[in-house]
C-alpha cells in the first residue's frame, strides 16, 4: 500500500503503515517533545539497554522500550509513511535499523521521524497542549498523573503538598483506556475543589501494563517535558526526571465528617474508605456513590462510565461447529431479551452476516477471520451504545475469538458461550447437506473434518444441545446472565 494523495510528491510512492494504539501515542508524543530526548523509535541495542538498565545505549536515562512493530514485508523499505486509524498521514520514518524482538519474534524498524501533521483530535482538544506551548513556571509546579478521577482523598492530598511547596497544580489525565472523555469531565467537574491556576492537559499515554516503579519514572518524564518540578505519586522511586512527593496518609474522620491526615484522627474515628471492589458492587447494582467519598459531578461520572449491569451493554457470542445449535439457542434468547425489555437487542446470525455484511469473502482462514472481526466490530459498536448483541457464528479460532473479546471488551461485557453439541451430532443433523460435501471433498477447509476447530479454554458458558431442549439451553443462558446482573429475574 503507498501514500495517499496530499503528500509531496517525493513521499507519495512510499508504503504505509497503521501502528496500534500505543504505537501512535508514542507517535504522538515523541513528535510533540514530550518523550524527549527521543527523536523517534528505538532499535534493539537501546530497547535491551531499557529493558535491563532503564537508559538508552547512551546512558541517558529513559524507563520503557519506545518500539514500532510491522510487518515481515514491510522491512524491506528504508522509509516508511505512518497514518491513523483513518489513513491520515501522521510522519514519515527514516529507517535505520530493521530488527526482530527476540521474545515475541516481531519484526520492528528504528528510526527517526518527520513530521507531517498532527494528529486530529475529538472530545476536549482545546486542552490539548505541546511542552512547547507551555508558558515559563514562575516557582514550583505539582502535576499528577492519573488514569483514574480525584476523589476527596486525592483532592484534600494535593491540596495540602501544593500548599506547602507554595506550587501551581498540573492536572495530566493519562488517556488510552475505556473512559477517557468520562476522566476528564470528571477532573474538569472538580476544578472548583483545585487550587486556583490548576492546569488540565490530557496526554495520550496508554497503560503499558508493565513495572509500576518505570510507571512513575515515565510519569515524572512527562511532567517534566511540561514543566512540572515535582510529581505526586504514591511511591517514592529512585532516578525520577523530577522529585516524586508522596503524600500522608488521609482518612475519612466519621467524627467530624471531613478528610484529613490520619494523624490527627482518633483511631476509632477512622471511616474505611471505599475499595475499589466495593465501588464496583455499587455501580454495578446502580447505587448512589457516596458523598463523603467522592463530589457529586464524578460520582455522576462514575455512574455514566459504568452504567448498572442491568442496563449495560452486553454481547453473548456464541460458537460451536455447523448445526451445533448455536443459532437456534442465540434466537431463543434474542426473543428472550426482547420480551424482558430494558435494552435494545441485535441478532447478528452467522449466515445471515454472510449474506450482507461479509459478502463476498471466501472460507478461506484469511477471510473466516475477517468475517468474525466484523461481526466483533459492529458488536462492540451495538455494546457501546448500551444495547444487546446476539452473535452466532462458528468462530473456530481462539485467537480470533480473543480479538473479539478484547474489542467488545474495550465498550461494554462479553460473555462467551461454547455449544459444544458433538460432532457426530451435528453431522447427524446437516440440513444443509453440508457435512456429507464436506466427506465428499467438495468443500475444502471446513471446520470439524478438513479444518481445525479450537474449543474455548475461556468459555463463560458451556451447552450441549443434543442433551437439553432449546428451550432448557436458552434457560441455562438466561440463568446466567441473571446471576451475573445483566438481567432482571422475572
Amino acid at each position: 500500500m503507498t501514500a495517499e494523495a496530499g503528500l509531496p510528491d517525493m513521499l507519495r510512492d512510499l508504503p504505509t503503515w497503521t501502528p496500534d494504539p500505543v504505537e501512535l501515542a508514542d507517535l504522538e508524543l515523541v513528535l510533540a517533545g514530550v518523550f524527549r530526548p527521543l527523536t523517534g523509535f528505538l532499535g534493539s541495542f537501546d530497547t535491551a539497554m531499557v529493558i535491563a538498565g532503564g537508559r538508552l545505549a547512551d546512558g541517558t536515562p529513559w524507563p520503557v522500550p519506545v518500539t514500532l512493530a510491522v510487518p515481515k514485508e514491510l522491512t524491506a523499505h528504508d522509509r516508511l509513511v505512518l497514518q491513523d486509524p483513518e489513513g491520515v498521514p501522521l510522519a514519515v520514518l527514516e529507517v535505520t535499523e530493521t530488527w526482530q524482538d527476540p521474545t515475541t519474534q516481531e519484526w520492528r524498524l528504528a528510526g527517526p521521524l518527520e513530521a507531517l501533521r498532527s494528529p486530529a483530535h475529538g472530545p476536549f482538544h482545546k486542552l490539548r497542549r505541546r511542552p512547547a506551548e507551555m508558558p515559563p513556571a514562575d516557582g514550583p509546579v505539582l502535576a499528577v498523573a492519573t488514569r483514574s478521577p480525584l476523589h476527596r482523598k486525592h483532592l484534600g492530598q494535593l491540596r495540602q503538598v501544593a500548599e506547602r511547596l507554595g506550587s501551581r497544580v498540573l492536572v495530566l489525565p493519562l488517556l488510552g483506556g475505556r473512559h477517557d472523555e468520562s476522566l476528564v469531565r470528571a477532573l474538569l467537574g472538580v476544578r472548583k475543589e483545585l487550587p486556583d491556576g490548576t492546569e488540565i492537559i490530557p496526554v495520550p499515554l496508554p497503560a503499558r501494563g508493565g513495572d509500576p516503579e518505570r510507571d512513575v519514572l515515565l510519569h515524572a518524564q512527562v511532567a517534566a517535558a511540561y514543566g512540572a518540578t515535582h510529581l505526586l505519586a504514591e511511591r517514592e522511586t529512585e532516578g525520577t526526571a523530577i522529585p516524586v512527593v508522596v503524600p500522608e496518609p488521609w482518612a475519612y474522620d466519621a467524627d467530624v465528617e471531613v478528610w484529613r491526615p490520619v494523624a490527627r484522627i482518633e483511631p476509632d474515628h477512622v471511616q474505611a474508605e471505599l475499595t475499589p471492589e466495593r465501588l464496583g458492587e455499587l455501580l454495578d447494582a446502580g447505587d448512589p456513590v457516596p458523598d463523603w467519598f467522592t463530589p457529586p459531578a464524578v460520582a455522576a461520572e462514575l455512574a455514566l462510565a459504568r452504567p448498572p449491569k442491568h442496563s449495560r451493554g452486553i454481547t453473548v457470542f456464541f460458537t460451536g461447529l455447523s448445526g451445533s445449535g448455536k443459532s437456534t439457542v442465540a434466537r431463543g434468547l434474542a426473543d428472550a431479551l426482547v420480551e424482558r425489555g430494558g435494552r435494545t437487542v441485535t441478532l447478528l446470525d452467522g449466515d445471515v452476516v454472510r449474506r450482507l455484511l461479509s459478502a463476498g469473502l471466501t472460507f478461506s482462514r484469511a477471510d473466516r477471520d475477517l468475517n468474525i472481526r466484523r461481526i466483533g466490530f459492529v458488536a462492540a459498536e451495538i455494546t457501546k451504545h448500551g444495547g444487546a448483541a446476539i452473535c452466532a457464528p462458528i468462530a473456530p479460532y481462539a485467537a480470533t475469538r480473543a480479538e473479539v473479546r478484547r474489542m467488545v471488551s474495550a465498550a461494554g461485557d462479553f460473555i462467551l458461550v461454547h455449544v459444544a453439541t458433538p460432532l457426530e451430532e451435528c453431522e447427524r443433523r446437516d440440513r444443509k447437506g453440508l457435512y456429507a460435501k464436506a466427506r465428499a471433498g467438495l468443500i475444502p477447509e471446513f471446520t470439524g473434518i478438513s479444518d481445525p476447530y479450537e474449543r474455548p479454554e475461556d468459555a463463560d458458558l458451556t451447552l450441549d444441545t443434543s442433551r437439553m431442549t432449546p428451550d432448557e439451553a436458552v434457560g441455562r443462558v438466561l440463568d446466567l446472565l441473571v446471576a451475573g446482573g445483566w438481567v432482571r429475574p422475572e
